[in-house]
Formats: structure tokens, C-alpha cells, sequence
């Protein structure tokens, strides 16, 4: 058999597994839609790249106690600690993308790492899919009571009047605490010293002793030394007040407009960037009902945070707003991580 007549009795061949091609490619987006329909069948792991106990964690158990009530299927807290927020996240980004592994994280392993790491095992831009944001997490600016200042733009005027004299603290390199200390060190020419601690503990308590003289903090942690008079609270950060804190005026409100002051931490809920844009949407819908249920908000705003509960596009859109803004912060204050 010659070449002509070999390709002509492919054809049939040829066109019936076209045919079944086409077939296959019309019924995915059925296929997806079942499987997201069918979402959870078995356990799902919500990963927390952050040793248990602090708020992310507690936000991730509230969140997971109420999608098992709902969906019928455990919801199980991962706690994966370790670099910053790598670790457990990066355990995310290569999982099946099924939906059964989920993961609850704040701003920094989620967006921010990327720009202090020149190495990392995951690309946050490509390898997450971003399902909802749980929460905004504000934080205060704490001094200690030997301070004078009892406002922001007070504060300001005392660092750059004391140059070279003041220290903040943070719970590591690149962290808010870290940046926004550096920010403003640098926007007032205050030559402020850095001091990183293993964890926020450790900072409160140099804080409380006066081994430093101020910090950005979680107001879970801060309030209840400042309600002690141990701490004096001096602002918050965002644009609106924070519900645990209703009567502490933000920076902004202040007068302080800097992108420092203004921009604040998300936790949100991602996976694999392979999961199918149905399983997305329903498992952001399911959250959303969750995050909309007045025990949940009452319990997250008790922790410091803002709740918000949002659509896959709408965390989209906030991740891009903020991308820049952090990338410039950490360029800055020269952070690096590794």
C-alpha cells in the first residue's frame, strides 16, 4: 500500500476519534460542575502555614467547625509552621486540585514572601487559586508608657527629634510589624534600630520592659497589656476603626497617609491553582454563607479582625491593588529573608 492510499484509510479512524475528542471536550464542563456539586466527598484539610493558637488558626477552626455543620464532611486544621509561612503553603500549592486541601493564610505567604525571597518552592501569582478573603487583619501601633506621644502624628515628631535613639520590634523579617517600622523610620529620617523576634510573644515582652520603645502588634495580643496600662495604644492601620477597638482612631484618620498606615493584611482561602473555576465558585459560595452568620463575624472581629467573606474575583482584586504596595514597603526597607 502506497503512502496516499495508507493516510486515506486513516481517515474514518481519523474522524471518529475527532469526533470522540470533541466529544470529551464538550462534556468537561458538565464533568466540572458535578464534581464541584458532589464537593466535599472525604475530609478536607484546611492547612495553617502558623503554629496553632493565634488568630489565623482560631479563624481557620471557626471556619471549618461551621463548613462541617454545613457540607456534612470534617473540616480538619493542618497546622504546617515553618519559614515564614512557606512551608504549609507551598504543601497547598502542590496538591491534588480536588478541593479536599485548602488552604487558611495570611497576606505574607500568600503575596508578600515573593518579594523578600529570591528563592522560593512556589510562585504565589501562578501556583495559588485565590477562593475568598476570610478577613482584613489591621494592626496597632503600640508604645511603651515611657513614651510621650499619644498620637500618630506626635509619635512621628518624637522619633525624628530622637534620631537614632528609638528601636521597634517585629515578629520577623518582612512582616508588617517590620515594614511599617521601617516605613516610617525611613519617612522621618529617624535612623530607627530593628529588632526581629521569634514570634509576637517574645516582642510584647521587650515591649512591656522597655527593651524597645514601639511595635506594630495584633490588637488580640496588645489589648489586654494596654487595658493593664502596660501599653499605650496609638493608632490603628486601614481606613476604618476596628470593631475590637472602637474607639482607637486609625492613622489615616490621624493624618497619617502614607501607603504604610493605609494598607492592611488579608487572611484569605486559596488552593492549587489547578482547581476548576466550578469547584472554585462552590466552595467560595459555601464560605461566604459561613462568613455571613453573625456568631462567625462576632468571633472574628473579637480577634483583631475585619471579616469580609468575599468572592473569588473581588480577593482578586484586592490581592492586585495590594501587590504593588507591598513590593514597594519591602524594596524600602531593603528586607530581605534569605
Amino acid at each position: 500500500m502506497n503512502t496516499l492510499a495508507a493516510f486515506r484509510s486513516l481517515l474514518p479512524r481519523r474522524r471518529v476519534l475527532a469526533a470522540a475528542g470533541l466529544m470529551v471536550l464538550a462534556g468537561l464542563p458538565g464533568l466540572a460542575q458535578a464534581q464541584a456539586d458532589k464537593w466535599p466527598q472525604r475530609t478536607v484539610r484546611l492547612v495553617v502555614p502558623f503554629p496553632a493558637g493565634g488568630a489565623t488558626d482560631i479563624t481557620a477552626r471557626v471556619l471549618g467547625e461551621q463548613l462541617s455543620k454545613r457540607l456534612g464532611q470534617p473540616f480538619v486544621v493542618d497546622n504546617r509552621g515553618g519559614a515564614g509561612g512557606i512551608t504549609g503553603t507551598d504543601a497547598v500549592a502542590k496538591a491534588a486540585p480536588d478541593g479536599h486541601t485548602l488552604l487558611v493564610s495570611l497576606s505574607t505567604s500568600m503575596l508578600i514572601n515573593q518579594y523578600l525571597y529570591t528563592k522560593m518552592p512556589y510562585n504565589p501569582m501562578t501556583d495559588l487559586a485565590l477562593i475568598s478573603q476570610l478577613a482584613t487583619a489591621p494592626v496597632v501601633l503600640a508604645v511603651h508608657p515611657s513614651v510621650p506621644a499619644k498620637t500618630g502624628p506626635e509619635l512621628l515628631a518624637w522619633v525624628k527629634a530622637n534620631k537614632g535613639k528609638v528601636a521597634y520590634g517585629s515578629w520577623g523579617v518582612g512582616s508588617y510589624a517590620h515594614l511599617g517600622g521601617a516605613a516610617m523610620s525611613l519617612a522621618q529620617d529617624a535612623n530607627m534600630s530593628h529588632v526581629a523576634y521569634r514570634g509576637e510573644a517574645l516582642m510584647l515582652q521587650d515591649l512591656i520592659g522597655g527593651q524597645i520603645q514601639m511595635a506594630f502588634t495584633s490588637a488580640l495580643s496588645a489589648k489586654p497589656h494596654a487595658d493593664a496600662g502596660k501599653l499605650r495604644l496609638v493608632g490603628a492601620t486601614g481606613d476604618t476603626r476596628m470593631g475590637v477597638l472602637p474607639n482607637l482612631p486609625t492613622l489615616v484618620k490621624q493624618g497619617l497617609k502614607d501607603d504604610a498606615y493605609r494598607i492592611v493584611g488579608f487572611v484569605g482561602l486559596g488552593g492549587p491553582a489547578k482547581l476548576p473555576p466550578a469547584l472554585i465558585e462552590r466552595i467560595s459560595t459555601e464560605v461566604q454563607a459561613v462568613m455571613a452568620l453573625p456568631e462567625v463575624r462576632e468571633r472574628i472581629v473579637s480577634m483583631g479582625f475585619t471579616p469580609v467573606g468575599g468572592t473569588p474575583a473581588q480577593f482578586a482584586a484586592v490581592y492586585k491593588r495590594d501587590a504593588p504596595i507591598w513590593e514597594k514597603l519591602v524594596r524600602q526597607s531593603g528586607a530581605k529573608a534569605d
